[in-house]
């Protein structure tokens, strides 16, 4: 891997770190509002919607200049977000519009892969990209649950500048400066993000033919026999991974009856597992090999209800490492094969667009369904019974596509050698 490849990935981390900690700085701020528990999963509801409405015109936009100037951008977006949260902005619309800014952020950021790296590297590049994410994930988790924590919202508050009025008066605000900082660092590193020279000629600027052209890339890649299982196995994990955290946010408080605090921490172990499992299958998985790794979803699916049958603190940490080693490592081939399709099959911006589109629809709708789980007082391990029985049974259909798909390409294989 080249020099550039690692200034991305320090881009990525910390513009990565900062959004995971500032979602647990957000649910700390509407607990401390009163809100009900179901506007929880909202925030990152909030988050994504932009994915879903703005998917036909970012991977335009990505595409229009280097992919660094637009990491830039993004980065000066979600600073606004957090801004807006300072002017007693509600949460939810003030982390929208970081999502806003994350949505411009993900098609320069997977992009960018494609245009620096040989195809044979994108396994191996996804490992890094999903590895660091992950861990950006669990050092934001903890991170944001400590920033509100008493010890560390009671250190910021008393740090004071001389001669200076900061007016940081409340917990949040001291979290949010730090926050702030972070994405500051992160839009610093954008600036030394290389130039790939890769220019895809005149970008289309008419918002009906940009959405006939998203159009035209989504059926694209969903009629690839390839393409629509790798987009299928993403889609799904992509909404059970957003779900699956509040979840176990809410299992914790309510079965193990740990705080808010050691809540997010455990959050960060279903992290730690994905990132082990990323590290493995970029390590042991080939590009060739990465439609072998789909039945560890369906384990996933059923190791996730054994949740239900957990009490203890001691059982639920190798437990949920477990649920994420798996997660990780059937996520990362199944990546690298979808931005591989769409590299092919079109330009990497208006692939990686596609890709958001559905993996961020899943999202929106599973967390939708969700929250309105959690408002009609479902039992959360029925909750969790549902959730694992459509993980797996989802991906049990995918294998089985799969495999007719494989069956229907090699009739039509034999059919060609008869000819011959």
């Amino acid at each position: 891997m080249n020099r550039g490849f690692y200034t991305i990935m320090a881009a990525q981390f910390f513009s990565s770190l900062a959004d995971n900690a500032l979602l647990f700085v957000a649910i700390d701020l509407l607990v401390n509002m009163k809100s009900p528990g179901w506007i929880t999963p909202l925030l990152k509801l909030s988050f994504t919607l932009f994915y879903v409405l703005l998917a036909a015109f970012v991977g335009a936009f990505a595409d229009s200049m280097p992919k660094g100037k637009v990491m830039f951008i993004s980065n000066l977006i979600k600073v606004g977000g957090c801004l807006l949260i300072f002017a007693h902005v509600h949460p939810l619309l003030a982390y929208a519009i970081v999502g806003f800014g994350a949505a411009v952020y993900s098609p320069a950021k997977y992009g960018i892969l494609t245009e620096l790296l040989p195809a044979e590297k994108l396994v191996a590049a996804n490992g890094w990209v999903e590895g660091l994410t992950v861990l950006s994930i669990i050092f934001g988790t903890v991170m944001g649950g400590a920033l509100v924590g008493g010890r560390v919202s009671s250190f910021l508050l008393g740090f004071d500048m001389p001669l200076i009025d900061t007016g940081i008066e409340t917990p949040t605000q001291a979290a949010l400066c730090v926050v702030v900082g972070i994405y500051m660092l992160a839009a610093l590193f954008n600036t030394r993000i290389p130039d790939t020279g890769c220019v895809y000629g005149h970008q289309e600027r008419n918002p009906v033919k940009l959405i006939s052209d998203f159009a035209n890339c989504f059926g694209l890649l969903w009629k690839d026999k390839l393409g629509q299982i790798s987009l299928g196995v993403t889609t799904l994990f992509w909404g059970a991974a957003q779900t699956l955290q509040f979840i176990v946010l809410e299992w914790a408080n309510r079965t193990l009856h740990l705080s808010y605090e050691q809540s997010t921490s455990l959050v960060g172990v279903v992290a730690i597992g994905v990132a082990a499992g990323a590290v493995i299958s970029a390590r042991f998985i080939s590009l060739r090999k990465s439609l072998t790794v789909i039945p560890v979803g369906i384990a996933m699916g059923v190791i996730v209800m054994c949740m239900t049958m957990v009490n203890s603190v001691k059982v639920a940490y190798p437990l949920l490492i477990l649920v994420g080693l798996l997660g990780g490592f059937f996520l990362v081939p199944m990546n690298a094969l979808l931005q591989h399709r769409g590299h092919v099959l079109m330009s990497a911006g208006h692939s990686i667009a596609v890709q958001n589109f559905n993996e961020n629809l899943s999202i929106l709708t599973m967390l939708a369904v969700y929250s309105l789980m959690l408002r009609a007082h479902l039992n959360l391990d029925i909750i969790i019974l549902l959730f694992g029985l459509f993980l797996a049974g989802t991906m049990l259909y995918i294998m089985r596509r799969h495999q007719a798909n494989q069956r229907e390409f090699d009739s039509i294989a034999l059919i060609g050698e008869a000819k011959h």
